[in-house]
């Protein structure tokens, strides 16, 4: 438990035992499950967290209730490493009264099977406000960042954002710190975080961006990771650039999926070729042995992306096929995309990387692809060398 200011409590806690987040995102930084209690004239709980933490949950409340009753949990993301605990609150404080949007209200008994709602609920919509006493909470709706049930919350006496996910990132605050720190690049895991779990989302994100630009914030008090008390506006300008699926780095990012290092090779030398051109930002990553979360957030981030591949049971190697639909349900746009594949008797790589590219919006490939016979020659210098003014002539790439 800590005091943070004028009544409120952050009552969250880190996750350090498990190893993924969603079932698919490692935590090499662990996780943090944020959740704040305000103490004024009425008690409210802002979000409760994982079951994984809820021992620590629990004794964190306890103490910073010092004796109240609290008379709301405000929910304002239902996902369950939010929500795990609604039903055991209540059961707990039988007069609190659940304060959530009409959709998460309608989605609680899906997680709670006997759940007891009558009278227990307060629908807000956006722009109702929620008074403590000093503290009033004014609801900003905010559907599909990242679920429909989504609100937001600004507290007008503070002047403090409850961003639920938004904003948020991977990592412990025990080890990221509690406002971050000056030695981490608070938008590395952040980016990852976004473009895997937001990402899709956008046109939400802007519409939602809009609205907060509103409010005199001051400060941000995400679900996950560090509150953000310092240069908010570069966070607000980082997610107006990913929201508009808009280019933060100039630069070029290669996915490789090679089965027995050949394309790797050939990869490598394309990297050379475009350093030896003047692109001083070049990023080669093995698709067979990364993390997909950071290989999405990568292709996100540069402004060009090159894939190479081989083909593979008379199509594309599975890894390759994972990535370009991973890339396309987190909605990749507004790229320049060049392709590189590999076949020893009937390549078709290059033809099925760009069929399924050509579905996403605003992708534009290339061409011609390079087509390699099983290794790289000498012969393959020159076609790899006009694939790369090609991909360069496209738009600038220069840092």
């Amino acid at each position: 438990m800590k005091s943070l200011n004028n009544g409120v409590f952050y009552i969250g806690a880190d996750d350090y035992k498990s190893s993924l987040f969603e079932s698919q995102y490692i935590l090499p930084e662990g996780m943090a499950y944020n959740s704040y209690l305000i103490v004024d004239e009425q008690v409210a709980i802002l979000d409760t967290a994982d079951s994984n933490v809820s021992n620590e949950w629990y004794d964190n409340l306890n103490e910073a209730l010092d004796g109240r009753d609290p008379n709301y949990l405000v929910v304002h993301h239902l996902e369950p490493d939010h929500s795990a605990l609604i039903k055991t609150v209540m059961d707990k404080w039988p007069c609190l009264k659940v304060v959530a949007s009409s959709k998460a209200i309608a989605m609680l008994p899906q997680f709670f099977e006997d759940i007891d709602l009558e009278g227990r609920t307060v629908e807000v919509k956006e722009d109702d406000v929620l008074d403590l006493g000093s503290h009033k909470l004014r609801f900003i709706a905010a559907p599909m960042v990242h679920w429909p049930e989504v609100m937001m919350s600004f507290d007008e006496s503070d002047n403090v954002l409850y961003s639920a996910d938004a904003f948020g990132k991977f990592g412990g605050l025990e080890r990221c710190g509690f406002y971050g720190s000056q030695d981490e690049d608070w938008s590395c895991e952040a980016r990852r975080y976004y473009f895997n779990i937001v990402g899709k989302y956008g046109c939400q994100v802007s519409s939602l961006l809009g609205k907060v630009m509103g409010f005199p914030v001051k400060e941000i008090r995400p679900l996950h990771g560090p509150l953000l008390n310092e240069n908010l506006s570069e966070y607000l300008d980082l997610y107006k650039t990913w929201s508009a699926y808009e280019v933060e780095t100039p630069g070029v990012f290669i996915a490789v999926a090679s089965i027995h290092g050949g394309t790797m090779e050939v990869a490598n030398r394309f990297a050379e070729i475009l350093k030896s051109k003047g692109v001083e930002r070049v990023e080669v990553s093995d698709l067979c042995r990364s993390d997909f979360a950071e290989n999405v957030e990568d292709a996100f981030r540069h402004s060009h992306l090159v894939l190479a591949a081989a083909t593979y049971d008379g199509g594309l190697f599975t890894p390759m096929c994972e990535f370009l639909h991973r890339l396309k349900i987190k909605g990749y746009s507004n790229r320049k995309v060049a392709l590189i594949e590999n076949g020893s008797w009937a390549p078709c790589a290059a033809r099925i990387m760009c069929e399924q590219l050509e579905s996403m919006k605003n992708v534009e490939v290339v061409k011609p692809w390079v087509t390699i016979r099983s290794r790289m020659k000498t012969t393959d210098i020159p076609n790899l060398t006009s694939l790369a003014d090609n991909l360069i002539a496209k738009t600038s790439i220069d840092n």
